[in-house]
């Protein structure tokens, strides 16, 4: 049998949730909303602070415990609020990834696997820390450009990998019988220079290799030049270019729903409204007023022109 669909239910149902979806979004976008989900998720990092310590975990077990508890609660109430918001268009709040990870962060607490890891529970709650970044436009431009520069990140630990394990075979075959506690072996050789990148105890290590060849210089001196300034500089500018990217991206996300006008604001809206309402209605009398008049006076010289007959002159009998 065919489905049979009742308007006016679907209106009601349809009205509903935007009603629904004006309120919780009046609550979610107030200033006083984000400020105490900020002041929820800071008490969050604290009490995983106060955690490390034994003594006083032990002692303050049972009101640690609640504490989780109550932010975890607060946590479930904001992100229940955050999809009521969107209770009109659903696919808006999944089309966001900051909701996702919210979304991910909360439901992977009720999960009874993770509920029973301390280790994977502890992690968790250590996310939510980074929800922050929501709250805060600077700290999610940058966050969203160490995601952008992972791809050009891992090419550039694909070449410092190539380039420092060339160079650990040549120490350890220049410097490997010589110097066998820092090039004895490819793992030892490797360490140094990863340790040299840095240019800490690039020094002794120059004047230590002075020692056993001249041609130490060269070898530090060309390492130090591609490891510490080339390399770091395609870094900097890897991540820079992806800091750029982000900022550009901020500025083009379409800004939210505007949050409802204060009295003020309606106020002074209805006045506007009422003085563009009484410019139309002059705006409809002056119209009225100009086409009565140009028909009364056609008229008028219609009936003149037919009293007279044509050329001017009065009718014959």
């Amino acid at each position: 049998m065919p489905d049979h669909h009742d308007p006016r239910a679907e209106a009601t149902a349809l009205s509903t949730r935007r009603n629904l979806a004006r309120r919780c979004r009046s609550v979610t976008e107030a200033r006083w909303f984000a400020l105490s989900v900020i002041a929820v998720i800071l008490a969050n990092a604290a009490l995983l602070g106060v955690e490390t310590y034994t003594g006083l975990a032990d002692d303050w077990r049972r009101w640690l415990r609640l504490a989780e508890h109550t932010c975890l609660a607060a946590f479930t109430v904001e992100i229940l609020l955050r999809l009521a918001a969107h209770a009109d268009r659903p696919r808006d709040f999944f089309k966001s990834p900051w909701n996702l990870f919210d979304l991910a962060v909360v439901l992977c607490a009720f999960l009874p696997l993770v509920r029973e890891n301390t280790t994977v529970l502890r992690l968790l709650r250590l996310a939510r820390v980074l929800r922050t970044a929501r709250f805060l436009p600077q700290l999610r431009v940058v966050l969203v450009a160490v995601g952008r520069s992972l791809p050009g990140t891992l090419s550039f630990l694909l070449v410092g990998a190539l380039l420092l394990y060339m160079y650990a075979m040549l120490g350890w075959v220049f410097f490997g019988r010589s110097d066998p506690e820092h090039y004895g072996s490819l793992g030892r050789a490797a360490l140094t220079l990863f340790l040299l990148v840095t240019l800490d105890g690039i020094g002794d290590a120059v004047h230590a290799g002075m020692e056993i060849s001249r041609w130490s210089l060269l070898y530090y001196a060309s390492y130090v030049l591609l490891a510490s300034f080339v390399l770091v500089n395609v870094l900097i500018g890897v991540v820079l270019t992806s800091l750029d990217e982000a900022r550009d991206m901020e500025r083009e996300e379409p800004p939210g729903p505007r949050p409802p006008a204060g009295p003020g604001e309606r106020h002074l809206l209805l006045e506007r409204i009422a003085t563009a309402r009484r410019a139309l209605d002059d705006l409809e009398r002056d119209l009225e007023g100009d086409l009565t008049q140009g028909l009364t006076q056609g008229l008028t010289q219609g009936l003149t022109t037919s009293g007279r007959g044509p050329a001017g002159r009065p009718p014959t009998s």
